[in-house]
């Protein structure tokens, strides 16, 4: 195989460790369907911890449903030879060690179609093994200060706040945990505290009776003692299967089950049902999943910035398909790859369990930067969990509405909880009586209602680039467009006896542009938003054989005000809003018509104005960075810089500082930061592709030194294939072929 060929396939990225690691954060990540596992090797013994989507407990934490060890003796890892590779092409991790005349193969890997873990062990003689489930988990633990930061108190724990105990115990030879949430939850909390009592039993409540849990068995090994140790500064306590002789060959299985059952013995029976793993039906997914798109850069320099960027790139990727069928979206705070918080600040010496910004709490801001790159790289089946998020919720949204204003259309806030209402401590415990029900009182998040529109448009879009239909999800597009409607013609009834301004447009006011520009006159990131969706909505053929329909959403787009702008130094540049009382954060909402909202950019009119916006105003200059969810890079690319976006892309995917090299962070968030890694994403695919209607925009904002080979999705069932090689174009293919007339290309040939 020539080294051109091998550089192009996806094994080329494959994370290599030759030494072991000091600690877990020095780990690697491993999953699948829903699992994801921190897995590392330190002292000889093979460790990982391993996550579920959706195991939230009594006050909304991401609980890790524990931490496994195991131990071969003779210990092949204690030699001169050690190995550990996570195998992208395969979606597993080998490692690998030998001492002396002993070796042994190890394989770990999580079925994509069930909640089972494998961990399949291979040794060269017969070698005893122990296996231990090892829990922090085994007694009511008090929540300290600033521990709260992983639920959904965060900063305004009750008193004697605690994470209840897990039930774990020996069941014959297997090793059986689960965690049930009982008694009051953060649900009832906010219930209460959102003056939402008499309608509670109308609310999505996902607390109430979660189970979550699984087994630990192995063919040949028997149940035998606890033991109890402290692991990064967190006691636990750890439950033994032994071999109860010496094999060669050994099957661990760790089997899930997460479920909102009747009573124990209900979740107990759909536990122990029989499953049995296909490994490979699973690598012939993630074969599939590889072939979806690829984006190789510089592929015969492995040394180079563009390689390290495309295998970032791929890296990431892979950490997003390890939840490809999650239950709930994968957080941008780490998703299912936290590890223990001392290794990521010194001072956080809280549990495994621990990630800032909460565990069931959804910042709906930083969720779209995990979930837009997926249309780009054809992922889209796994975009399904994050429309299911709101779809659960919307009847909530609606109440929230009806019940606080007395009118129609589904309110999402900022900072949502995964049962639909805001954030209780952001909401505000100590707040002024008279304050309206319905607002968060708070600094960064009044008014800041808009984000749920983009949900909306990535919906829209999915209809766009695959045909799937898309009916079920109408319903949520539609009233979450309804209440922007209905609210501010209901606030400005508040103010005066005029309900829209002098040119019969909508006043959005007060309104937010992100969390920065407060009390907000038609902030330009709400317009922006609201002229995209509702026009697409326009398109849809539900909306367009409704004449009811059809006419009020036109009408609802008529009376939409403006986009504006405003000279700075001489330059028309987009301004924020029309009016702001105060700069409260560091976003740049007047490029948000930029993306996501693709009203200004390459091939539209008025790109100038964008231009000037990026170049000349102060605030955007100021704000600009790579960190954490920050999008210049995909501005820059969208407008066609590609010195700028080559630079911010640099810095964006270049390899974190910890061992394995997109667990970025913490950023303004956590590590792994996931929406640090999404947006890096974005920022890639809109320098090689961009799209604007049916036109095809292929190399928009390229460095034309970097050699490149892609291949990307665009709407309508399209795929394009593209190979740049010394600044021309060598390869261009186009599915379906009916769709080459469409692409503009941005480079000669």
């Amino acid at each position: 195989m020539t080294v051109q060929a091998a550089a192009q396939s996806i094994s080329d990225y494959n994370i290599v460790w030759n030494s072991q690691s000091k600690n877990s954060g020095e780990s690697m990540p491993c999953g699948g369907g829903d699992i994801g596992m921190n897995v590392w090797v330190e002292d000889g013994d093979i460790l990982f911890y391993f996550s579920r989507s959706g195991t939230f407990d009594e006050n909304n934490t991401l609980l890790k449903l524990g931490r496994i060890r195991i131990k071969l003796t003779p210990n092949p890892f204690d030699g001169e030879y050690f190995r550990q590779e996570l195998k992208l092409e395969n979606g597993h991790i080998v490692i690998k060690g030998k001492d002396k005349d002993i070796s042994s193969d190890v394989r770990i890997w999580a079925d994509v179609f069930n909640p089972v873990i494998n961990v399949d062990i291979a040794n060269n003689k017969s070698l005893k093994a122990e296996v231990f489930y090892e829990n922090w988990r085994h007694e009511d633990r008090f929540l300290r200060k600033n521990e709260s930061n992983q639920n959904s108190y965060k900063w305004a724990a009750p008193k004697n706040l605690v994470t209840k105990k897990d039930e774990v115990s020996f069941d014959g030879n297997r090793i059986l945990f689960y965690h049930r949430n009982s008694g009051e939850t953060v649900f009832d909390a906010t219930v209460a505290q959102q003056g939402l009592e008499d309608i509670k039993s109308q609310i999505f409540n996902p607390l109430q009776d979660l189970t979550f849990g699984g087994f630990v068995e192995a063919k040949g090994m028997k149940a035998t003692n606890t033991s109890s140790g402290i692991y990064a500064n967190t006691d636990f306590v750890a439950w033994k299967l032994e071999s109860e002789k010496p094999q060669k060959n050994y099957s661990v299985k760790i089997q899930l089950h997460t479920a909102q059952s009747n009573g124990l013995q209900e979740w107990k029976e759909a536990l122990y049902k029989p499953v049995q793993s296909d490994l490979k039906k699973n690598i012939a997914w993630w074969n599939e999943f590889w072939d979806r798109s690829f984006v190789h850069i510089q592929p015969q320099n492995k040394n180079s910035k563009g390689f390290e960027i495309a295998r970032n790139y791929q890296l990431f990727r892979y950490m997003l398909g390890c939840n490809a069928y999650g239950e709930y979206p994968t957080k941008f705070n780490g998703g299912l790859f936290t590890y223990d918080p001392v290794h990521v600040d010194s001072t956080f010496n809280f549990t495994p369990d621990f990630r800032k910004w909460g565990g069931g709490t959804h910042t709906a801001q930083n969720q779209r930067l995990v979930y837009f790159p997926m249309l780009r790289s054809g992922d889209t089946d796994m975009m399904v969990s994050q429309f299911e998020f709101y779809n659960r919720i919307l009847p909530t949204a609606e109440l929230r509405s009806k019940i606080y204003w007395g009118h129609g259309g589904a309110c999402f806030t900022e900072q949502i909880e995964n049962f639909g209402l805001p954030n209780p401590s952001e909401y505000g415990w100590k707040r002024p009586e008279s304050f309206d029900k319905g607002m968060e009182y708070n600094a960064w998040l009044e008014y800041q209602w808009d984000t749920a529109l983009e949900f909306c448009f990535m919906i829209l879009e999915n209809e766009r680039y695959t045909g799937k239909d898309i009916s079920k999800y109408l319903p949520l597009i539609e009233s979450t467009l309804r209440f922007f409607d209905e609210h501010y013609q209901y606030l400005a009834k508040q103010r005066g006896r005029k309900t829209f301004d002098e040119n019969g447009k909508l006043v959005l006011y007060p309104g937010s542009a992100c969390e920065t520009y407060k009390m907000a006159y038609n902030a330009a990131s709400t317009v922006a938003a609201l002229q995209t969706v509702s026009s697409r909505l326009l398109e849809t053929t539900e909306i367009q054989t409704d004449t009811a329909k059809n006419r009020y959403y036109t009408e609802f787009l008529n009376r939409l005000p403006e986009i504006r702008t405003r000279e700075i130094d001489g330059h028309r540049t987009i301004a924020p809003a029309w009016l702001w009382e105060r700069v409260n954060n560091v976003e740049t909402p007047q490029l948000y018509p930029v993306f996501p909202w693709g009203i200004y950019g390459l091939s539209k009119p008025d790109l100038d104005v964008a231009l000037n916006t990026w170049k000349h105003d102060k605030d955007v200059t100021k704000f600009r960075s790579h960190i954490g969810w920050k999008q210049d890079v995909i501005w820059a690319a969208r407008l066609g810089l590609v010195d700028e976006g080559k630079e911010l892309l640099i810095k964006k995917l270049e390899s974190a500082s910890t061992r394995f090299p997109t667990f970025w962070g913490p950023g303004y968030d956590w590590t792994p930061d996931h929406n640090w890694g999404g947006s890096g994403m974005i920022g890639l695919q809109e320098m090689l592709l961009q799209t604007d209607g049916k036109k095809i925009l292929l190399l928009p904002c390229w460095d034309k030194s970097w050699n490149v080979h892609f291949k990307l999705h665009a709407p309508y069932n399209t795929t394009v294939e593209c190979k740049l090689e010394n600044g021309k174009i060598t390869l261009l293919k186009v599915l379906p072929e009916s769709r080459r007339k469409d692409v503009i290309k941005f480079t000669s040939q």
